[in-house]
């Protein structure tokens, strides 16, 4: 069976030197992966450049991506060849959109302009004591992957930190019922 799995975490730029991302290592994806193929599928991995990946194998393909972004183009085109995705990638939820420092936002009339720029510079500069840094919510791609193929069997893994049981097992139900998931592993 050909099964994609994804794996790593995105990171998202604010500028050529500087990003946001996650602890994600990419090791839950290599064992999965690792596991598959020892069974004889066939797996494409969609992954980070930073992210632990397993040997080179002839029934695996590899494909690195960067960000949020990235990702919904690669598994926009990707999913409707598959019959199972194993999506334990650590996608960020927010991107930047702009930095500036705090004294540009104290001088403006209206935040929501700031909304509205955009930074060229290849460095932001740091001679502000204080920056401050607007953030967008990024799309739920899990989310999509139904509308992509409907009858994919749809893994996915959420983690949570310093929750109740109750808490954990509602959260559970919310999204297998949201996000259409044929199975969901919830981590704490």
């Amino acid at each position: 069976m050909k099964i994609l799995v994804t794996s790593g975490g995105t990171s998202e730029s604010i500028d050529k030197v500087r990003s946001i991302t996650n602890h994600s290592t990419g090791q839950l994806g290599k064992i999965i992966t690792e596991s598959l193929l020892k069974a004889g599928h066939e797996v494409c991995l969609v992954t980070t450049k930073r992210a632990v990946k397993p040997d080179l194998h002839e029934k695996l393909v590899i494909h690195e991506i960067t960000n949020t972004a990235d990702l919904y183009e690669k598994l926009k085109s990707l999913v409707p060849d598959y019959r199972v995705l194993i999506h334990s990638m650590a996608v960020s939820d927010y991107t930047p959109v702009y930095m500036t420092g705090f004294n540009q936002l104290l001088e403006s009339r209206d935040f929501t302009e700031l909304l509205k720029q955009k930074n060229t510079e290849n460095k932001i500069s740091s001679k502000d004591e204080f920056q401050v840094l607007f953030l967008k919510k990024t799309p739920k791609i899990i989310s999509l992957v139904k509308d992509w193929n409907p009858n994919i069997y749809l893994v996915g893994f959420k983690l949570l930190v310093d929750v109740e049981k109750e808490h954990l097992l509602n959260i559970a139900r919310e999204n297998l019922k949201k996000i259409k998931q044929t199975l969901l592993l919830q981590m704490t």
